[in-house]
């Protein structure tokens, strides 16, 4: 898909990976709609991105809020010319299963799973209504590999990569393109500084936002339905679909390191 004059609405611009992708986006000729609880705070990030016009919108959108259906069907109504979905907001969870906050779980599921599901339905009609739509949800390699201090996050993204999935295959015979991007860990606010610093003891490399960003843009431009970003991540994701049980030996090696930063540092963060 070609998005030089494509509307785009994109979640999760305050921060991270959705702000280095809405100035991508817009470097890519897009018309963007960027959608979010804190129309304030996005109406600075439309002034700070270069390039950005009248052709860059606010609207408010809250994924975690009972009402995401209803607001988003307003959306819908607004700008009927829509054309591309961007699911990028979303909440991370670095705890101990048994000992993660309840009330941090449930904003998690609501925001990375529930709410854009149903934002995607709602906006749905529409998009088949254009000549050509697009679906982009962001995952995370998580959504493939279950990893220790990350259950419930990986729930989410696991739900995410099921979603696009089956998405992908129900509207195979329709004119909307259902793409899934998986970045590996990214250098953004959404990590404490416990995540950040047992990703640099174990070796875990980390992207930039704006190396990410530039990957979600190329997989849209080429329509490729699914896109693991990083190595070894990628053969990681490919072992634990094949072989399970190697995965869980590497895995364990590193448990000794994980649970000594889980016992230091157990708390969340969000990318808005």
């Amino acid at each position: 898909m070609q998005l030089r004059d494509r509307k785009v609405l994109l979640t999760g611009a305050t921060g991270g990976i959705g702000h280095a992708l809405a100035q991508a986006l817009l470097d890519a000729g897009a018309r963007l709609l960027l959608a979010g609880r804190d129309p304030v705070a996005l109406r600075q990030v439309a002034r700070q991105l270069k390039g950005a016009s009248q052709e860059t919108e606010v609207v408010q959108l809250d994924l975690g809020s009972d009402q995401v259906w209803h607001q988003a069907k307003h959306v819908a109504q607004l700008h009927p010319d829509l054309d591309v979905l961007v699911n990028c907001a979303g909440r991370n969870l670095f705890a101990h299963a048994a000992l993660a906050d309840p009330v941090q779980i449930t904003a998690l599921l609501d925001v990375n799973l529930k709410g854009s599901i149903l934002l995607t339905q709602a906006l749905l009609p529409t998009l088949l209504q254009r000549p050509q739509g697009m679906i982009v949800n962001v995952g995370s390699t998580f959504g493939s590999i279950g990893y220790p201090g990350f259950a419930a996050y990986c729930a989410s993204k696991f739900g995410v990569r099921g979603f696009s999935e089956a998405l992908r295959r129900e509207l195979a015979q329709t004119r909307v393109k259902v793409l899934y991007v998986a970045p590996r860990a990214t250098a953004t606010d959404m990590n404490v500084s416990a995540v950040v610093e047992m990703n640099r003891e174990l070796g875990n490399r980390m992207d930039t936002p704006v190396s990410v960003a530039a990957c979600v843009v190329h997989a849209i431009e080429r329509e490729r339905p699914r896109l693991f970003i990083g190595w070894p991540e990628k053969l990681f994701v490919f072992l634990n679909g094949l072989f399970t049980g190697l995965v869980d030996k590497a895995l364990l090696k590193q448990l000794p390191v994980i649970e000594r930063f889980l016992t230091r540092d157990s708390h969340s963060s969000e990318v808005k």
